[in-house]
């Protein structure tokens, strides 16, 4: 399955509110993985690369 791409956002007052969803879902993904409750492994890489992406697109704005 390919990642997908998240350069595509347009709206850079956003970014820091999608920053903070962003890290709140990797939470409870890692939560679900802790606990063993059904979830998706690669939606874990998926997040992360978004977060990366959204925290580079960020700090090049400011």
């Amino acid at each position: 399955m390919a990642l997908p791409k998240y350069i595509d956002i347009t709206n850079t007052e956003d970014i820091p509110e999608t920053i903070l969803e962003t890290k709140k879902s990797l939470f409870f993904l890692k939560m679900k993985r802790r606990t063993n409750d059904s979830f998706k492994p690669h939606e874990i890489k998926h997040t992360k690369r978004k977060l990366s992406h959204l925290i580079t697109l960020y700090q090049q704005n400011n």
